[in-house]
């Protein structure tokens, strides 16, 4: 079993950057496959990103390719999401979420442990 809490959130403006941080309470983090995911107001809980055990593989959603990297350091039992050129509609709560799977699933409904998230509000 695995602990996650976020960190990092915060307001900023259109065209900042950020980084969350994800730091994971478990002695066999290396095992879990991460995943970040965020919800807007009013809207479902939506994929972001996600990384395999090893990091090696990474997978993201359309909307934040090319502006998103999601990063792990096993050492420290961290994952990181860098959000570069940030957009109005990138405003939500920001989760983390790990996986037993090893593989870097979309599917909400594969991620047994969350963290309780993190606020991101890009102001235009």
């Amino acid at each position: 079993q695995v602990q996650l809490a976020e960190s990092g959130g915060g307001l900023v403006q259109t065209g900042d950057s950020l980084r969350l941080s994800c730091a994971a309470s478990a002695r066999s983090f290396s095992s879990y496959a991460m995943s970040w995911f965020r919800q807007a107001p009013g809207k479902e809980r939506d994929f972001v990103a996600a990384i395999s055990v090893s990091g090696s593989n990474t997978h993201y959603a359309d909307s934040v390719k090319g502006r998103f990297t999601i990063s792990r350091d096993n050492a420290k039992n961290m994952a990181y999401l860098q959000m570069n050129s940030l957009k109005p509609e990138d405003t939500a709560v920001y989760y983390c979420a790990a996986n037993t799977l090893g593989i870097t699933t979309v599917s909400r409904w594969n991620y047994p442990y969350w963290g309780q998230g993190t606020q991101v509000t890009v102001s235009s």
